[in-house]
């Protein structure tokens, strides 16, 4: 990690910037796999298949028959893993969902906002060498909960044209029963555009490799709905002289082990903190199956020392993690100050892996500096709040003026009138 101790605020938009990498002819490359799909269809999807996974499909959807292989190959210890954090997503995003609520503003004057489930959305789960079936529970159980009509899933599948049974064996517990076997830019392509088999989702969600979100970056530009920007995983901490080094340096490797584009920020006041932090990182590093991405992540890391916990939690405001760790004496209070983050873990027996399986919050987050702006992904991610309004006769009186007053200002005769017509009307014997 580069080492920078007490930098001053004028150099903070330069440390805290993301690793940049020039796309733009993966971009080129996504586009012309867009461009397949959109004029090709099923036959371009079955083609880029054949290229990009070996294999030779004749139907896109998972068959019956999958889901009770994949019941009986998924370990007895997973699914009661899978079960308890299905359990705890669902308590935490059910209590997101809100009754609609009338309001009064005057008398005759009714006004009131319902939640409506968008109809048709497309989850993209990634398979591979780590199948996210993780994303599946944080994805999947928000849709339903927000009542959506059809829940399209993709995800890649083998040579065989087999899917990873833990994330078949997700999907039916959320209760997802259509799956189509592609991935990548195309798979995000047949969610978009749709095709002869295929019907176009209204809004795309989940993770995936640089070409799954390069593709939703595209089909952004088009109009397709997707759930956030998304760039690399990243996490920060903020620490003091009452953090575990062994816990904090375990959390860096949590997130720097996601990809060599991974980014990790620690923040600390204390020197001998640092110190005993850095040695247990190479300590653990040395333990790690995925050591080599993890050093190439940690070659794009920093560990800033600040004056004090007030300039850290400034500096961390400004850098507006995915994931937020603070394991200070006062973590509870400098987490309510928090103001730009995408999930904040408090303390120090909350790493950040509790958010990303199990504690009930959803690890689907804005990265890259979007926490600035964006949310995470919730039930209202997978909803559209839709405004009601109902006026007796005598509201519509008591606000014409106002209304007529307001369009003729603004040179919009045909608005008076839809309501004078109204009043006059009313007046009649």
């Amino acid at each position: 990690m580069q080492i920078t101790r007490h930098p001053q605020r004028a150099e903070w938009p330069a440390l805290l910037q993301r690793p940049y990498t020039d796309n733009r002819a993966l971009l080129d490359s996504v586009s012309s796999i867009l461009n397949d799909v959109r004029t090709g269809g099923d036959a371009a999807l079955r083609a880029l298949t054949k290229k990009f996974n070996g294999a030779d499909l004749a139907d896109f959807e998972v068959p019956a028959e999958a889901f009770a292989r994949a019941e009986a190959a998924v370990p007895q210890e997973l699914k009661e893993a899978i079960a308890q954090a299905q359990k705890n997503i669902e308590t935490f995003h059910r209590k997101q969902i809100s009754e609609p609520e009338t309001i009064e503003p005057m008398p005759g004057i009714r006004c009131w906002r319902k939640s409506v489930g968008i109809e048709r959305v497309g989850l993209y789960i990634p398979g591979g060498t780590a199948p996210l079936f993780s994303t599946l529970l944080m994805l999947g159980i928000p849709a339903k909960l927000a009542g959506c009509r059809e829940i399209l899933l993709c995800t890649p599948c083998d040579a065989n044209g087999d899917v990873h049974p833990a994330i078949l064996y997700t999907a039916r517990q959320v209760g997802i029963s259509r799956i189509l076997r592609l991935g990548g830019a195309q798979a995000i392509a047949a969610m978009a555009y749709g095709t002869e088999t295929i019907a176009p989702a209204y809004k795309i969600f989940g993770p995936g490799n640089q070409y799954v979100t390069a593709a939703k970056q595209l089909v952004q530009l088009e109009g397709v709905a997707i759930d956030m920007p998304a760039g690399p995983s990243e996490v920060c901490v903020l620490a003091d002289a009452s953090a575990h080094a062994a816990y904090v340096a375990a959390d860096l490797l949590s997130q720097a082990e996601h990809g060599a584009d991974s980014q990790v920020l620690f923040v600390t006041d204390n020197e001998d903190l640092l110190k005993d932090v850095l040695a247990e990182v190479d300590r653990q590093l040395a333990l790690l199956p995925r050591k080599e991405l993890a050093l190439k992540a940690l070659a794009n890391s920093r560990a800033l020392v600040v004056a004090d916990l007030d300039e850290g939690l400034d500096l961390v405001n400004a850098y507006a993690a995915e994931h937020l760790i603070i394991c200070c004496h006062e973590a509870e209070a400098l987490a309510a100050r928090v103001i730009n983050a995408g999930s904040v873990f408090i303390g120090n027996y909350s790493p950040e892996s509790v958010g990303d399986y199990a504690s009930g919050t959803n690890h689907t987050l804005p990265t890259n500096g979007f926490a600035r702006a964006y949310s995470g992904v919730s039930v209202d991610s997978f909803v559209k709040k839709i405004t009601f309004q109902q006026l007796a006769p005598e509201g519509l009186e008591q606000l014409a003026a106002t209304v007529m007053t307001m369009a003729g200002a603004e040179g919009l005769q045909a608005h008076a009138e839809a309501v004078r017509v109204r009043i006059t009307e009313n007046k009649k014997p």
